[in-house]
């Protein structure tokens, strides 16, 4: 099942044309990461002290399908997907909240973007590459 990260766009978000600015789309979907992270009981400062390990992007795509202004609420959706032993994937959807006209009726979700990152796992110092630590496997694997 998703996680799902709630969040308001700041103005630091936006460009001069007062919309999110593309790469911030991409910063707001690790803010998910990491709170999902941290919800499952993986606190990041301690389990890359703990283990030596690091778990950087190797790869990122984007789709932007609406635009974002200052002051929208989103609901941010994050599943993960093991690549294979050392990596995984996660899949981020960014819903903007639409807020109904009558109060007694529901908020709606539009489909603001879609996101992809590929993690690897790898030893901080050698930069080789290890199997992923098994809580981070856990997490993936219940995703």
């Amino acid at each position: 099942m998703p996680f799902s990260h709630a969040r308001t766009v700041r103005f630091a978000d936006t460009d001069a044309a007062g919309v999110v600015f593309f790469a911030r789309y991409l910063a707001m979907c690790h803010e998910a990461y990491e709170e999902a992270l941290a919800v499952a009981g993986l606190p990041l400062a301690r389990f890359f002290a703990d283990t030596g390990l690091v778990v950087p992007i190797a790869r990122s795509e984007a789709s932007y399908l609406r635009p974002l202004e200052c002051g929208d609420r989103l609901r941010i959706e994050v599943s993960p997907t093991r690549l294979g032993e050392h990596s995984f994937a996660l899949a981020f959807t960014l819903w903007k909240i639409v807020p109904a006209a009558d109060p007694a009726v529901a908020n709606t979700e539009k489909r603001a973007a879609v996101a992809r990152t590929e993690h690897v796992c790898i030893d901080a110092r050698s930069r080789e590459r290890r199997p992923l630590p098994d809580v981070l496997a856990a997490w993936v694997d219940a995703g």
